[in-house]
C-alpha cells in the first residue's frame, strides 16, 4: 500500500491534483477536518467513490492518526475494487492539525 507525507499532500493539494477523503464517520468529519477534504465513512467507500471517482483519479485516504486503521482498510478496499492511485495518509487528522495546516468544520 502506498502512503504519502504531509508535506506532498499538501503540495498536490493546493495543485488540485488530488481528492483528499476522510474516512470516518459524519460526526467527526463535521466536528473538524482536512479543509478541502470531503467525507465518505467507511463503510460506503467502495459504493461513492466508485459513482465519484474515476478508477485512476489520485485519492488519498486519512482518519485520525498513525493508530487509526480505518484509512488503511479503505485504501486496501479501493484497490481490491480496482482503483490504481491510492494513497494513505497514516498521520491524519492529528499530524496535519500539529503541523499547523488548515483545518475546517
Amino acid at each position: 500500500m502506498k502512503t504519502i507525507m504531509k508535506e506532498e499532500l499538501r503540495k498536490k493539494m493546493e495543485a488540485g491534483e488530488v481528492v483528499v477523503i476522510e474516512v470516518l464517520g459524519a460526526e467527526k468529519f463535521k466536528k473538524e477536518h482536512i479543509k478541502g477534504a470531503v467525507n465518505i465513512p467507511l463503510k460506503e467507500i467502495v459504493t461513492k467513490a466508485s459513482k465519484e471517482y474515476d478508477k485512476d483519479d489520485m485519492i488519498v485516504v486519512y482518519c485520525s492518526d498513525f493508530e487509526c486503521t480505518a484509512s488503511p482498510t479503505a485504501a486496501q478496499k479501493l484497490q481490491d475494487a480496482g482503483f490504481t492511485n491510492i494513497f494513505d495518509f497514516e498521520g491524519g487528522k492529528k499530524e496535519w492539525k500539529e503541523a499547523g495546516y488548515p483545518m475546517e468544520n
